[in-house]
């Protein structure tokens, strides 16, 4: 595919003359590699480390002006900026993704090799005209993301999640486990948090679902966001953690750090892979485990897969009340029987009874979410714990999402709605001096 062509084609025309051949994506690549060749290797990296932003630029312009010299070609102005834009951001940013990273309306970046590049917008996946120039360009970018963390990827650890500066999560997997060459997937977190506000505006809840989940926040109670994947489980934990009180410990616990909490008394915490010689990992349950030593107020889960799911229900059954997390799950109720296989990967030997009393006794509050076939994200379920009925566990939705069906744009129609139903909590929201109008759970 040729990006540009300059200049009259005749292969005779000569390189020393004002007539240049067809640009096309191969040599545009090629020169873009050899700038950045020649920039790295004119400054050494401490250098570079200290050059001033202007500074990094004159020296991408000076060594593009030699490499066209150099390949005998000539560009317009708006090709050689955009040249320049590109080494730039393999020196300062992540390379051909930077672009896409830096734009807001982009909500996910999908690296399938170096010649497919794919972005999700508006909860549409398109492909971009993006390109990496080999399977080691991927892999260089991959690197600069996880070695500040202090991850690795490699042959023997072919797989690794991590997180850019501002947050955002980030899965590589590379080959032999990656057929199509190195893979990079990017979920993008927004620069600013969104606020219950805009959650409201982009119609994922109602005002008033959002009025009764700030109440359930401030009287500590037990939540759950369940979901499936992309369906805003992350972001609607931020907004729930900004309804905790200044005054309160918050100690959060995440696989790689991603909340952003705004709170001033946070202490963030993060697991650890095994490094080369399989030593030194520690894991999300680990991490439960010396949270409760840590005084905290409230402890939040990013996200709760595995055994930790036990010391995370003893922690809310010991005191440790106004806890948050998030699970994978399809429903409020395929929540209850996640939980259970969790706590079982813990590796203990407790009947199933005895694990749902548990998380009857434990969990107050379930809300779940989607992500629609129109890309939309809405919570769907607001549903209360209400404790066990023999050997099953009691839910009672709260506020549900009744679709309607879908327009001729192929958007969701539908609304929110209270069940007009109370939950049975409503008197210790009362006790810690939470009050709440009968108007929120009317049925509209």
């Amino acid at each position: 595919m040729a990006i540009e062509q300059f200049g009259p084609t005749d292969s005779k025309a000569s390189p020393s003359s004002d007539s240049f051949g067809v640009i096309d994506q191969e040599m545009f690549l090629e020169i873009r590699s050899k700038v950045h060749e020649r920039v790295l290797s004119e400054c050494e990296a401490a250098d570079l480390t200290r050059m001033s932003l202007d500074q990094k630029t004159e020296q991408v312009r000076e060594s593009l002006t030699v490499v066209l010299r150099d390949v005998g070609a000539a560009l317009p102005a708006r090709l050689r900026d955009r040249l320049a834009d590109e080494v730039m951001d393999e020196i300062v940013g992540y390379g051909p993704i930077q672009p896409l990273l830096d734009d807001p309306t982009i909500t996910e970046v999908m690296v399938n090799g170096p010649r497919r590049v794919y972005i999700e917008r508006a909860g549409v996946i398109e492909q971009t005209s993006r390109v990496f120039k080999d399977d080691s360009h991927v892999m260089r970018i991959i690197e600069k993301i996880v070695t500040p963390l202090g991850r690795r990827i490699d042959e023997s650890q072919p797989m690794v999640d991590a997180r850019l500066p501002d947050g955002s999560r980030v899965n590589a997997i590379i080959p032999p486990l990656s057929v199509t060459g190195p893979t990079l997937t990017i979920r993008k977190f927004s620069r600013i948090p969104y606020t219950v506000h805009d959650l409201i505006s982009f119609g994922t809840m109602t005002e008033e679902m959002a009025e009764f989940l700030r109440a359930c926040v401030s009287a500590r109670l037990n939540i759950l966001i369940s979901g499936g994947t992309g369906s805003g489980k992350t972001t609607s934990l931020n907004v729930l953690t900004s309804f905790i009180p200044e005054n309160e410990r918050v100690v959060t616990i995440e696989d790689a750090a991603e909340l952003q909490l705004q709170q001033d008394h946070v202490v963030a915490l993060e697991s650890r892979p095994a490094n080369l010689e399989g030593k030194g990992e520690i894991t999300i349950r680990m991490l439960v485990r010396n949270a409760l030593r840590m005084r905290p107020d409230r402890i939040i889960v990013g996200e709760v897969r595995g055994g930790e799911a036990l010391d995370m229900l003893q922690a809310m059954n010991t005191g440790h009340d106004g806890s948050l997390s998030t699970a994978h799950t399809n429903s409020p109720r395929d929540s209850m029987a996640r939980l259970e296989t969790m706590t079982l990967m813990a590796g203990t030997d407790l009947p199933s009874r005895a694990i749902r009393e548990q998380i009857a006794a434990a969990m107050h509050l379930v809300v779940h979410q989607n992500r629609l076939r129109d890309g939309t994200r809405k919570v769907t379920h607001i549903t209360e714990v209400q404790g066990m009925e023999g050997d099953v566990i009691v839910l009672q939705d709260l506020f549900l999402f009744e679709q309607t069906g879908v327009d001729a744009s192929g958007r969701v129609l539908g609304k929110h709605k209270a069940t007009g139903l109370r939950p049975k909590f409503v008197t210790r929201l009362q006790k810690e001096g939470v009050k709440l109008t009968s108007e929120i759970f009317k049925v509209a």
